[in-house]
Formats: structure tokens, sequence, C-alpha cells
């Protein structure tokens, strides 16, 4: 996932992109409006990061030209303001989110993957093997027979085949599919998974686990 962070306190914003690259995201910084408005013209970012007090052009401004040009790059705004009506007037013009300083890092990773999740065009129907998921009707089948799963374990399985046969991690799992703020712990997915391996019985699909990195689907031998 491609991160533009615009932040004018450098010792914060590199702080902060280390944070978000730890996390797998790659991330461009710029330290004023300028610089970001520009950007946003030449360069396809997935989640923009936004300080609203920023030098020069605002955060505010960033986002109004943004908006004005057509862009729906989820926007969220990152401000030391606590007054309500900075707030509304940032999700006014279009910001999706924000967060008052200061704030915990977990939260902001949280909040960016939610943003990148609402916005990233996924198929109506995921299959694999002898199983489909279709996230219009959230009816999950295996050939003709349908699979009764609790919204976690819908979760889980969903995420699972959005990302076909690669590696996922539990730590993923849980940054994709829960809110933010919400605790569940790596042993929890475990659970998850479990029930999910006994539920699938011949979908033709198991859900291996990669020891030290995570889970991944295969198909089952026939």
């Amino acid at each position: 996932m491609h991160v533009l962070l615009v932040e004018d306190d450098a010792v914060l914003a590199d702080g902060l992109a280390r944070v978000l690259s730890a996390h797998g995201m790659a991330v461009d910084v710029v330290n004023n409006g300028s610089q970001a408005d520009a950007m946003l013209q030449r360069v396809e970012v997935a989640v923009l990061v936004l300080d609203i007090g920023l030098p020069g052009i605002d955060g505010f401004e960033v986002v109004r030209r943004l908006r004005a040009r057509g862009s729906s790059v989820p926007v969220l705004l990152l401000t030391a303001r606590d007054a309500i009506e900075d707030r509304v007037r940032g999700l006014e013009l279009g910001a999706d989110d924000y967060l008052v300083k200061p704030f915990a890092t977990a939260e902001l990773v949280a909040r960016l993957k939610a943003l990148a999740r609402r916005t990233a065009p996924q198929p109506a129907v995921l299959a694999l093997g002898r199983l489909t998921l279709d996230s219009n009707s959230k009816r999950a089948r295996v050939g003709e027979r349908v699979v009764d799963l609790s919204v976690r374990e819908w979760a889980v399985l969903e995420y699972l085949l959005q990302h076909g046969t690669r590696v996922v991690s539990k730590q993923q799992i849980i940054d994709a599919i829960l809110p933010w703020g919400e605790d569940v712990t790596l042993n929890a997915v475990e659970v998850y998974v479990s029930r999910l391996r006994l539920k699938l019985g011949d979908a033709g699909v198991n859900i291996r686990t990669i020891r030290g990195f995570g889970y991944m689907l295969e198909t089952a031998p026939a």
C-alpha cells in the first residue's frame, strides 16, 4: 500500500514513516502543502495522511484541490487542533477520517488499513476449489452446500481468499478484519482458522499453516 505522508514536523514524520514501513507500507514524505498538491497530481497513492497545519497551503486547501480534481484517494487528517469546527470542515471538504495529536501509532495503522479496504474494489464472488463466497449475499457455499459462518469466521476466510495462495500472518489478519481499537489475540485467529477447517470439509481447499509466517490457502488433492 502506497502512502503519502504530509507532515512538517520532521521528527514526527520520520517516526511515522518508520512505523508505516514496518507494517509493509511504501511511504513518501513531504513537508508542505504545495509539495503534496504537486505530488498528488503526478503520483497515484492508496492513502493520503495529511497534517492540517502546514506552511503555505494548509491541509484544508490540499483536500479541496484534491477533490476538485475528482480524486477519490482516501484522506486521513492529522491535527493538533481539538476544535470541532476544524474536524467538521475537513470532513465537509472531503476527508474520510481524522486523528487528533497525540495519537497511538497502532490506531493510525489500523485506520489506514481500514480506509484502504473500504476503497479497494473487490470481486463480488471469490472462489477456490469447490468453495465460493458471495460478498453481496454474505453466503458461503461448498458446491451446493451452504456453510454457516460467524461474522469473524467469514472475515478471516474472505481475507484469505482475497490473497489467493499467498501467505498472510496472524497479525495481518487481525489488522484487516477488525475495527481499530478492538482487542483480539493471535490465539483467537488460530481458533477461527480451526473452526473454518472443520466447516469447509469437502471444499477442496486447505488452510495451510506456514510455521513462523502464518496461513495460506491451497487446493486439496482430489
